[in-house]
């Protein structure tokens, strides 16, 4: 390999050789002309050449000697690496010839045709460097002339350019130190306020044209602004940003419990809590607020508790931990304690934030617990019912385990009564819509005790039976039940007659009959959810009175149209604002003061800030005569109006039954 390392460092040595007379003379015309400067770029340029130089060497010198010696065989790459022996043994065979047939002589010659002297190069540093010869002593020329005897030396009349400074003041309680500068996009922080000063001012105040359409002049007073949101100005047709950044509230981060409620364990002895609190410029106060809660039921006592969390070296945050005993906490088995934090910034109209409040709990030993729960009340079973497909599913069910598994009697018997009882409950749901309130199997419990029969009371007279008209309930009679229509009414019947049918098979064992009627009250189920809607008349309107007298008279004085008014939008394009955009539309004049409606649409819709100051931007422009620009100033007010409102009216014409079957093409 040492071979093979002296022969890439002797064709690099002829490439350098190569290029050696370009460097040193380019660097000849900075030497002559002494400029410091040029001689520096041409220095590194050097040097990235140099690098070039060696990458192409590195790369090709391989493909060199292949093209120039016949004797390498084409095998040059062997000199670098040789994996196999047979290719070793080739290595040194070449590594013979190479020493006989490759010399310095021949070396350059190799790297003369491959390498480039670079005359192009050095042709343009002697150009470059004449320019800044000429450059720098063409000033010289009038001095000599004025020095010519016999001419006094005139003074000349220097134009003396004004100059116009920018500064920012902050607000104090940002920390932000003030800045002076030229004309220059800028970040300001919100409320500051930028001053425009001009120096070396003839006496004529400059124009400063803000982007939300206020001008200002800046000449022997500097002109004030204070930054309430991102705007550009112009000055002498260049347009400048400036952004503000709005002061954000403070950012509260809670670390430590990682849930909202976090159950500790009942051997815990200790709680931790971590907190960090961020803001961007400085926090003025920041609290932890705890509450515990001692007690169950009406007896609940409530402990609250507030401590400031320390400060850091870093006025912008707060980072607080600590592992609470819970001796500190004051907390007791079936305790929970509530924390949030509140902080505050610094900001002159102050922003106030609180976390989510979390909770600690620590629960009860098992003895309490029990007795709590005993003592608490039975809780009745929830109003919600099993729908029809469910008790369908749970019949298939029990019908499949029957049949594949080897079920006792009494645990057929417990589930069919079950799915019976379910049965009959979602039975009597849809049938209190027809009147019915009894069960088939009730055991002898009735609904309405205040309608107890008495056997003494079957003697009555016949004059009874007005009293219990007049005092009892019909249940039976479906009509006085419901409003429902009479085809609904029949669908109804038909879905609680399939339940009774099921609910008898389920209650005598005999789940697979019960399938056919629970499918069919599924079915009728779905029929009535597809059934349209009951529509009562409203009899509290009462039609005036027809005038017999103006029948067929054809006078409409006192009439009036019973057509409700089309409510109007909340919010209406201006009519200026119509205007301008149907003048945008052309090439023609556009109306008088429209920047100020344009700048009055656009500045409070558009609450983004890139939106905002693109549509600013092509409010000047238009002002400016661009007519390409008039179509995007028209899309950004188009774009502020926002999404249209649909007013929906309804239709004057009646619909009579006749009109509708005549529609429908039903037969008279």
């Amino acid at each position: 390999m040492q071979e093979s390392a002296e022969i890439i460092r002797r064709v690099w040595r002829a490439a350098q050789l190569r290029r050696l007379p370009l460097w040193i003379a380019g660097a000849l015309p900075w030497l002559l002309i002494r400029s410091a400067p040029g001689l520096i770029a041409w220095i590194a340029w050097c040097s990235w050449d140099w690098a070039i130089l060696r990458r192409q060497v590195g790369y090709a010198w391989v493909g060199w000697l292949d093209a120039a010696v016949p004797e390498m065989e084409d095998s040059s790459a062997l000199l670098e690496h040789a994996a196999t022996p047979l290719a070793e043994l080739q290595r040194r065979r070449l590594l013979e010839r190479l020493d006989a047939s490759v010399g310095a002589p021949q070396l350059r010659r190799i790297v003369r045709a491959r390498v480039k002297l670079g005359l192009p190069w050095l042709l343009a540093s002697v150009a470059l460097a004449a320019a800044v010869w000429f450059a720098s002593a063409a000033p010289q020329a009038p001095q000599a002339s004025s020095a010519m005897p016999g001419k006094a030396p005139a003074p000349l009349a220097a134009a003396v350019m004004p100059e116009l400074v920018v500064r920012t003041a902050p607000p104090s309680y940002t920390g932000i130190k003030p800045i002076e500068s030229a004309p220059r996009d800028l970040v300001v922080p919100e409320q500051t306020v930028l001053t425009w000063c001009l120096k070396n001012a003839p006496g004529n105040a400059e124009t400063i044209e803000l982007s939300n359409g206020q001008v200002l002049k800046a000449g022997a007073d500097c002109a004030r602004w204070s930054a309430q949101e991102s705007v550009f100005w112009r000055w002498r047709g260049k347009r400048y940003t400036i952004k503000v950044t709005l002061d954000a509230p403070p950012e509260i981060t809670i670390t430590a419990p990682g849930q909202m409620v976090q159950e500790l364990s009942d051997t815990a002895t200790s709680a931790a809590m971590g907190v960090k609190v961020r803001d961007d410029y400085a926090i003025r106060r920041a609290t932890l607020h705890m509450t515990l809660a001692r007690g169950s039921g009406e007896n609940v006592r409530f402990t609250d508790r507030e401590m400031p969390i320390p400060s850091s070296s870093d006025p912008r945050q707060r980072s607080w931990s600590k592992a609470w005993s819970l001796a500190e906490l004051g907390m007791e088995p079936g305790d929970e304690l509530y924390f949030f934090v509140r902080a505050t910034d610094n900001a002159v109209r102050a922003h106030t934030v609180q976390s989510p409040t979390y909770t600690l709990r620590l629960p009860a030993p098992l003895a309490a617990q029990e007795e709590e729960s005993a003592a608490m009340p039975m809780l009745v079973k929830p109003q919600s019912l099993r729908s029809q497909r469910q008790i369908i599913i749970d019949t298939e069910q029990l019908i499949a385990d029957m049949r594949g598994l080897k079920m006792r009697k009494e645990a057929v018997l417990e589930r069919s009564q079950a799915i019976a009882a379910d049965q009959g409950a979602l039975r009597r749901r849809y049938g209190q819509f027809l009147g019915e309130e009894s069960s088939l199997f009730t055991d002898g419990e009735d609904d309405h005790d205040d309608h107890g029969d008495d056997a003494g009371s079957q003697g009555a007279a016949a004059g009874n039976q007005d009293i219990l008209h007049r005092y009892g309930h019909a249940h039976d009679e479906a009509e006085n039940a419901t409003l429902y229509d009479e085809d609904t009414k029949k669908v109804l019947r038909r879905a609680l007659m399939a339940m009774w049918d099921a609910e008898k098979a389920l209650r005598a064992i005999t789940p697979k009959a019960a399938l056919a009627p629970e499918h069919r009250a599924l079915l009728a189920i779905k029929q009535l959810q597809q059934a349209e809607r009951v529509y009562l008349h409203k009899t509290a309107f009462a039609p005036p009175p027809i005038k017999e007298e103006k029948r067929m008279t054809g006078e409409m004085d006192g009439t009036a149209s019973y057509r409700r008014e089309q409510g109007s939008a909340d919010r209406r394009v201006p009519q200026d604002l119509q205007l301008l955009v149907q003048a945008l539309s052309g090439s023609g004049a556009l109306p008088a003061l429209w920047t100020r409606a344009a700048h009055d649409w656009v500045g409070p819709r558009l609450t983004d800030d890139g939106q905002r100051l693109a549509a600013q931007t092509a409010i000047q422009d238009v002002l400016d005569g661009c007519l390409a620009c008039r179509p995007v100033l028209r899309a950004w007010l188009r774009t502020a109006a926002g999404q249209g409102q649909v007013l929906l009216q309804a239709r004057p014409a009646v619909e009579t039954p006749f009109v509708r079957a005549w529609r429908e093409g039903a037969k008279p």
